[in-house]
């Protein structure tokens, strides 16, 4: 992966102690609406949100930010988790922060979701943006100590998001020994979910692995995408099984990302796009590291581009993209029979 250019490390440098008063210390993760209203969702419910950078709200913005960047998709767009968590009345917040240490740091928010996890493995194997982040994003199963440790248990006032698993299917490499890994991860995720559930949650959102296959970077890969579109089936199926196995089916509310996206690339034109999976937001020759982390308006493609193309880089979604999966995962909460 290529280094982050000189022009790049300075703008950083002169924005980076500004960004840490503007954006590193986002607090607590109260309500934004008020205790009288009813949010759109028909209940008032704190979001806490567990995974990788599908779901990161932000843990990477003090850095990222320097250069308009802060998220995995065309900023300054929303994640799909945040969405839900205002469909909800909730603002969700990063549950911690880079510095310029390159140490992660608690902020109080319930975004534990970070760019670059996995379901269990440790950052240090992987190098992931490491010239930007370093190696410090914690793994799903590190979040949820992370959480249990600062906060005891979750309540039925609370709707716990846990997507993750993507990163394990990137990285697994080749059939046959990339099954094994995928397959542990999957079941690992399981109890994971488990953990969740006995610490007290009763509105528990599960989502499964998207069809990676299809983003531009299994597309433009040597098979088109088919080990990758087969590893995604292969943790999902897992998943389901484990779930099933571990007598969770009926206690979370499971949620097909991998259909859904399958769907919308077939259906692009239909959702309001004009790009499919061919192309990206982010233009890679203005973008930085060819990354939607430090993605911005100056690096789209175009002007509209946060709109128009389903994926800003080649694996995250654009606004558009995350906004028509929150409405996805909102109308699944709903058929379980919490709110509408």
């Amino acid at each position: 992966m290529a280094t982050i250019d000189s022009r790049i490390r300075l703008a950083i440098s002169a924005g980076l102690l500004f960004l840490l008063t503007a954006c590193g210390g986002g607090g607590g993760n109260g309500g934004s609406g008020t205790g009288a209203s009813t949010p759109a969702g028909g209940v008032k419910l704190q979001v806490v949100s567990f995974g990788d950078s599908l779901s990161d709200v932000g843990t990477y913005a003090p850095i990222a930010g320097a250069v308009g960047g802060g998220r995995f998709t065309t900023n300054p767009g929303q994640v799909w988790s945040q969405n839900v968590a205002q469909y909800y009345g909730d603002t969700l917040n990063a549950a911690y922060t880079i510095g310029i240490d390159h140490k992660l740091s608690a902020q109080g928010g319930f975004g534990y979701a970070e760019g670059g996890s996995t379901v269990a493995t440790s950052a240090d194997q992987y190098d992931f943006l490491s010239s930007v982040i370093g190696n410090v994003e914690m793994p799903v199963n590190q979040q949820v100590s992370s959480y249990i440790s600062a906060h005891g248990s979750f309540n039925s006032g609370q709707l716990v998001l846990v997507w993750a698993g993507s990163n394990d299917v990137l990285r697994a490499g080749n059939p046959p020994g990339a099954n094994t890994v995928v397959q542990t991860a999957a079941s690992t995720l399981a109890q994971i979910v488990g953990q969740i559930v006995q610490a007290g949650a009763t509105h528990v959102v599960v989502i499964n692995v998207p069809n990676i296959g299809l983003s531009p970077k299994g597309i433009t890969s040597p098979d088109g995408g088919a080990n990758l579109t087969q590893l995604s089936q292969l943790f999902n199926s897992t998943l389901n099984g484990a779930l099933q196995t571990d007598g969770l089916q009926g206690k979370v509310i499971e949620v097909d990302s991998y259909t859904w996206i399958t769907q919308l690339v077939a259906n692009y034109q239909a959702n309001g796009f004009t790009v499919s999976n061919t192309a990206q937001a982010c233009d890679p020759s203005k973008t930085p590291d060819d990354t939607s982390l430090l993605c911005s308006p100056p690096t789209y493609a175009a002007a509209n581009a946060d709109q128009t193309h389903i994926f800003a880089d080649d694996l995250h979604p654009t606004t558009h993209t995350h906004t028509l999966f929150a409405q996805y995962v909102e109308k699944q909460i709903a058929a379980s029979g919490l709110g509408h």
